[in-house]
């Protein structure tokens, strides 16, 4: 029997939590996937367990078995997830249980940790192989889990699927408030899976407790397409001498996920903390009859362009607030970069800003912390400048520094505030001497920046949607490489782009490839040196800025002052006139916050 079979009968119930579960019986602290070759009596008897208390579909203990975790190669990694499989199939005989008829098994496959900055062809190629692996197994179903979006897991479903027959579940990680760590919301999450076409069930666990996941799910409209699962924690841990511990309430778990179950939910279960008394609690309370599937796709793009029409979610729309907006079509757009101060003296970058007033410009944007180095906050120093002069301001926002609660709320203050238009950058490192001390976040990068963005719009502020836009780098070793990344972002809704600073003719072309290819918004990054010293620090400490010894021969040891900046102002008209024939405007980062400079390199 298939699972789609059995669910025309009744609900499936699914097993708990592993992990907490293992670190409780055998070894806290230990990585329970670890195990499965080593130890395989413990691991079949905690899936016995499960079985025994109810379960009906038990997941293989894999969810962190990749090669980061476990430490292995590709080949130590296959070894561990066939012998997860043989434990779970042993495990069911051992009961007496028939898989496909009284019982099911699903592979586990969880987020691969480290995955950002990693090639994206490595990472699905990692997941390719665990789903490969386990359905090589004997796996017909596979469970995807704890993934705060699909962008990583989708091309690897839609390809396993056509490999074999398979049973795909993905489910999701949020919090109380109902919203990924990439900023998206569970209506979203679960709206996405349905219109893929290659997810058979989607919902939730972890992450929130079967309180918080009840009125989560209460309060959206379900697609009744797929099947829907939910597998929170048994609730929210304390922590005793160092121990993660959960609450041991059986009986409130049990009554909320008989709530949950009354909402069309398909598969019902647990994730952290739940043991096997819970999963016995919940076949009692539970009622276990079979759930109505009903609208299909095109009805859920009915309900959404609904939406739309009254106003809930507009996307991109007309009342969007962009810098180029009110331009002239032929003319050239002008940002300039200002460089919030490295300590509380704001003196210059006030003073280079109101010399900015009384040119024509048409935003004015701020780094945020670049080379790891801490500066005055990119937001608050625009804020600071747009009240103060009301010019158009730009923030830069990178990933580096905060986790993804901090960057949405970071990005709900900027809207309260006025900002409407921001820059998305992953991020430079942190500079290496300072690592022991100071640690990098990367919750997400840029793309999976533009994604909360994106989701804000549609959520919170779709009356008048954040404008954002990426960094473009043509001196990118590989550019077909960068010509993706730039495709991702405006498929994230990047409506424009700031280039690394261009010195060459070589550069330049590359640049303009990418804007025949692409059709992006691009503003041309220039930069006009203005010393020797300067001009060695950016050809040699500067990472994807290539600057030729013909532009350092430029300079000369005993220039003065003048004599140097005339040098860079020439050196940035001719990087205008190489790029006049396809750039939408230039992008000005001017040393030291020289901005007089601007008027001698635009009369020049």
């Amino acid at each position: 029997m298939k699972i789609q079979d059995y669910l025309k009968q009744r609900k499936v119930i699914c097993d708990g939590a592993f992990g907490t579960y293992f670190a409780e019986r055998y070894m806290a602290g230990a990585l329970p996937e670890g195990y499965n070759a080593v130890r395989p009596e413990w691991v079949r008897q905690i899936h016995k367990e499960y079985l025994e208390a109810g379960a009906v579909l038990l997941r293989t203990n894999t969810f962190a078995a990749n090669r980061a975790s476990l430490g292995c190669d590709a080949d130590g990694l296959r070894e561990n997830l066939r012998a997860a499989w043989e434990n779970v199939r042993q495990a069911a005989e051992e009961c007496g249980r028939v898989p496909g008829e009284d019982c099911f098994l699903a592979g586990d496959i969880g987020p691969i940790p480290g995955s950002i900055g990693r090639p994206e062809e490595e990472v699905y190629e990692e997941y390719r192989l665990i789903g490969r692996t386990l359905a090589e197994a004997g796996a017909d179903i596979l469970i995807f889990e704890t993934f705060h979006d699909m962008s990583d897991i989708l091309p690897v479903i839609r390809d396993l699927k056509k490999e074999r027959e398979l049973f795909v579940v993905v489910q999701f990680c949020v919090n109380q408030h109902g919203y990924s760590n990439a900023g998206i919301s569970a209506r979203r999450l679960l709206a996405d899976a349905a219109r893929s076409g290659a997810v058979d069930a989607a919902g939730f666990n972890c992450g929130v407790g079967p309180g918080h996941l009840y009125r989560i799910l209460s309060g959206m409209d379900l697609p009744g397409h797929i099947f829907l699962t939910a597998l929170p924690n048994a609730g929210y841990p304390k922590y005793i001498e160092k121990r993660r511990v959960f609450s041991n309430d059986e009986g409130y778990f049990a009554d909320k996920m008989a709530e949950i179950g009354n909402l069309n939910v398909a598969f019902l279960g647990g994730c952290c903390g739940t043991t096997p008394a819970f999963i016995r609690k919940m076949c009692g309370a539970v009622d276990m009859s079979a759930v109505k599937k009903g609208s299909a796709p095109e009805e859920i793009h009915v309900r959404e362009r609904a939406g739309r029409e009254k106003g809930f979610w507009q996307g991109r729309a007309g009342r969007e607030r962009g810098f180029w907006q009110g331009r002239p079509e032929c003319g050239k757009l002008i940002a300039v970069e200002l460089s919030p101060p490295p300590g509380a003296d704001d003196g210059k970058i006030m003073e280079a800003a109101f010399s900015l007033k009384k040119k024509k410009i048409d935003v004015v944007t701020f780094p945020d912390s670049p080379s790891g180095r801490t500066r005055a906050d990119s937001i608050l120093t625009a804020m600071k400048v747009r009240y103060e002069t009301g010019l158009c301001v730009m923030p830069h926002i990178c990933c580096r520094d905060k986790n993804a609660i901090a960057i949405r709320s970071q990005l709900l203050g900027a809207y309260v505030n006025g900002i409407r238009n921001v820059l998305v950058v992953t991020g430079d490192p942190v500079p290496t001497l300072m690592r022991q001390d100071v640690r990098s976040v990367f919750n997400f990068d840029s793309v999976g920046l533009m994604k909360m963005i994106r989701e804000l719009n549609r959520e919170q502020f779709a009356e008048e949607p954040m404008v954002f836009g990426g960094a473009l780098n043509p001196g990118r070793a590989n550019l077909e490489v960068e010509i993706g990344r730039v495709e991702k972002k405006m498929a994230q809704g990047a409506s424009f782009f700031l280039s690394q600073p261009v010195f060459t003719e070589k550069t330049a072309r590359r640049l303009e490839e990418v804007k025949e290819r692409t059709g992006a918004r691009i503003l041309c990054g220039v930069m006009p040196l203005v010393s020797l010293r300067n001009a060695l620090f950016i050809k040699n400490e500067m990472a994807g800025i290539e600057v030729e010894e013909e532009t350092v021969a430029c300079f000369k040891p005993d220039m003065t002052r003048e004599e140097g900046e005339m040098a860079g102002v020439d050196i940035a008209g001719k990087v205008m006139e190489m790029t006049a024939g396809f750039a939408d405007g230039y992008y000005f980062s001017i040393p030291f916050n020289r901005v007089y400079l601007l008027d001698k390199i635009l009369q020049g």
